[in-house]
């Protein structure tokens, strides 16, 4: 007589999310490049405006060599902006998915804001190789605290993208709203100029932005001399926090509905 195999919730579900992961792999992977465009994209577009900036800049933005200080900020922007993306459209993408009772819209956000997160991790690995063989001295005083600030981009915006992913549901037109909204990011995150380049009485009408806040807190953990002037660890957590709170809470109200709609 067979037996049946009784597996737990936590086994299904980490199974669900490892299959929707390879499921985007493979939607990602459909010509000749494949898997490895998502990485080498990304990599030429910072290593190049990075070494253009530097040689313009002569080498040096506030006491930090001018091709790390681009780095440190493309990678962190292109980041949000890129999850922003994937996750607002992860609920529709993998709707049909969701005929199955042991798949839920949650799991597809967790499949896809991994693979972002494992994609932006080889891109980093690429870029510093690829530093080390142009001979660019890098010094990171605290990686520990550049890791916890690239993780809490990723939570930001995740969370920012499930908002846009359950609104999505309910108002097709959201879609469009977002990419209007994230544009200005781009140029008001800190990816070519620092606080200190601007007059102090400017500073509310930037330092609104938590992004803002991890590009200048992650140059100043690789380089101390840097500065922290005009930004906060404890506002990035604090917005971390709360958009985290209010996308869980989104979520855990509207998510059946939306689905069904």
């Amino acid at each position: 007589m067979a037996t049946v195999k009784k597996r737990s919730i936590i086994n299904i579900w980490g199974d669900v999310i490892f299959a929707i992961f390879l499921r985007e792999i493979k939607s990602r992977s459909n010509d000749k490049l494949g898997i490895a465009w998502t990485v080498i994209s990304p990599v030429a577009f910072i290593f190049m405006l990075s070494y253009v900036r530097g040689i313009i800049d002569g080498g040096e933005t506030h006491s930090i060599p001018t091709f790390y200080f681009m780095v440190f900020g493309m990678i962190l922007v292109q980041f949000f902006l890129g999850l922003v993306g994937s996750i607002s459209a992860a609920i529709k993408k993998n709707k049909p998915l969701y005929a199955f009772r042991q798949v839920q819209p949650i799991s597809s956000v967790i499949a896809i804001a991994g693979f972002e997160f494992l994609i932006k991790f080889f891109v980093i690995i690429i870029i510093g190789i690829l530093a080390f063989y142009l001979q660019y001295d890098v010094t990171i005083a605290d990686p520990i605290f550049i890791f916890l600030n690239l993780t809490q981009v990723w939570l930001i915006a995740t969370s920012i993208g499930v908002i846009f992913a359950l609104a999505s549901c309910y108002i097709p037109e959201i879609d469009k709203l977002r990419s209007l909204a994230m544009r200005p990011i781009f140029f008001i995150s800190g990816i070519f100029f620092s606080l200190q380049d601007i007059p102090e009485e400017f500073w509310p009408y930037l330092t609104w932005n938590p992004l803002l806040h991890a590009v200048e807190l992650t140059r100043y953990a690789a380089y101390p001399q840097y500065g922290s002037a005009g930004v906060s660890e404890f506002f990035l957590n604090t917005v971390t926090l709360g958009c985290v709170f209010f996308a869980f809470a989104c979520y855990h109200i509207s998510w059946k509905q939306a689905i069904s709609r």
